[in-house]
């Protein structure tokens, strides 16, 4: 009983631990943008839209085929429907009459003699039965034979309609993912600023035991050191919050870590900037292949309208046995029942003759309608030239600025040094070294920015280009 209450005991331990425990993702650049298209629930939906529309095309060429129902039914009549038969005598009379036959008291036989009523008679039998089979066939509907002929283009507009998309996704994911990159690079070198103010404090301390430096030198030293550590603690944050809506953007739980295996390298960066490109073309944005597959079916839809006028040709076969039950009709010792079978085979045409010139309007709405995609292919494409032009010269900025940033972070730490130096040295204030250190902090604050704006113009540039 003991090892039973152990044994469940570590069981249920195991299971909190297993259960606290979250999931670690290692992830490339590459990686983390293929669990994005995995998992983003705007992307199943297109997918499953795709889906949607290759079972709809799949409708559509059932239209085609022989389309077959079987049908039956049985009815019993409680009480039969019944009319009223004319019973008279008067024909009989007027043979008499006319034969001059008389009656049996000598007087000749005449007309007024004549009787005249009615009986209630029935002629539908109290049980009967029907099945039947039905074939119809269509051999041309001008709408159905469209249809047919735009299914794999209404197939690639949802193919295309994922791609755009796709390069969405794309887009935000690297933008997450090198906006963690770089807040953990500048939270890496805030903590070796702290660590150098630390050593710094300690050797002022030292030198402060020694005569040579004031308390007052060691306060300021401090002031520096905390505004060091609430930046760092700031940048901590702002990691949390920037891999936060990294793990949102790929569509992983926020409980989980994320490890990035990138590193940043800021020389490949100059590299970027291409001459300018006057042969790009279009079609490698997914943009305007959507646009291109949206023509593509406005003029389908135009040659359904003109092919309206076209008649619709089916044919059909029918097929019917029916029995009826009627005890009256029957002859002495035989079945009542009454079975026969009918068939019936033909061939049906439907032509619009005049439809109070709606065809023509519907025609003359549907050319207005591939008009306005080219309308929208042009501006596209013209918006595409500015988005290129400004991409490229944002890029150009951001890298003058990368390079203009490093050499100011460079030369910020050759001042920190000599300021240093001559701190040490007893030919220096404190104060300048600790100006000096802010100076070198604010200039590789400066430089991560420049960097991040380098990746996100090299990002804008590969997505006009049609590169994600």
């Amino acid at each position: 009983m003991r090892l039973n209450i152990i044994f469940t005991l570590i069981v249920f331990a195991s299971s909190r631990l297993a259960f606290g425990q979250s999931t670690v993702h290692e992830l490339s650049l590459e990686q983390a943008v293929n669990l994005a298209l995995q998992n983003a629930e705007d992307l199943k939906n297109l997918r499953l839209d795709e889906q949607i529309q290759y079972l709809n095309n799949k409708e559509v060429t059932g239209a085609t085929y022989p389309q077959i129902t079987a049908s039956g039914q049985g009815s019993y009549y409680t009480n039969l429907p019944q009319i009223q038969f004319p019973n008279s005598n008067y024909p009989i009379y007027q043979v008499l009459q006319d034969e001059g036959v008389k009656d049996g008291s000598g007087n000749p036989i005449s007309t007024n003699s004549a009787t005249t009523s009615s009986q209630a008679i029935s002629f539908v039998a109290p049980l009967n039965f029907q099945f039947g089979l039905a074939v119809n066939q269509l051999l041309f509907q001008p709408d159905i034979f469209i249809a047919l002929k735009a299914k794999e283009t209404v197939l690639q507009f949802a193919r295309d309609n994922i791609a755009v998309s796709e390069n969405a996704v794309r887009e935000n994911v690297q933008k997450a993912y090198y906006s963690v990159l770089i807040a953990q690079e500048q939270k890496r070198i805030m903590e070796e600023t702290s660590q150098r103010l630390d050593q710094l404090s300690n050797e002022m301390t030292q030198m402060f035991k020694s005569g040579f430096a004031e308390k007052l030198d060691i306060d300021k030293l401090a002031v520096s050191r905390n505004n060091t550590q609430t930046a760092i603690n700031q940048m901590t944050n702002a990691i949390k919050i920037s891999e936060d809506l990294l793990k949102n953007t790929i569509g992983i739980p926020v409980s989980d870590e994320i490890r990035l295996t990138e590193t940043l390298q800021p020389d490949e960066l100059k590299g970027l900037l291409v001459a300018e490109n006057t042969g790009f073309d279009y079609n490698l944005r997914s943009e305007i292949a959507l646009l291109n597959t949206a023509r593509k079916l406005q003029e389908l839809d135009l040659q359904r309208q003109q092919s309206s006028i076209l008649p619709t040709v089916a044919a059909f076969y029918q097929l019917q046995r029916a029995g009826q039950r009627n005890p009256d009709f029957a002859p002495p010792g035989g079945s009542p029942w009454f079975w026969y079978t009918t068939g019936l085979i033909g061939i049906s045409i439907n032509q619009p003759i005049f439809d109070g010139f709606q065809r023509k309007n519907k025609i003359g709405q549907a050319r207005l309608k591939v008009i306005k995609v080219d309308n929208q292919l042009g501006q596209l494409k013209r918006a595409i030239d500015m988005e290129q032009d400004i991409a490229r010269n944002s890029l150009r900025n951001a890298l003058l600025n990368l390079e203009v940033q490093q050499r100011n972070t460079d030369l910020a730490r050759e001042v920190f040094e000599t300021t240093k130096k001559k701190y040490e040295a007893g030919l220096g204030s404190s104060l300048e070294l600790i100006q000096t250190d802010t100076d070198l902090q604010r200039a590789q604050g400066s430089y991560f920015q420049a960097l991040y704006d380098c990746y996100i113009a090299r990002i804008a540039l590969n997505k006009s280009l049609g590169k994600l």
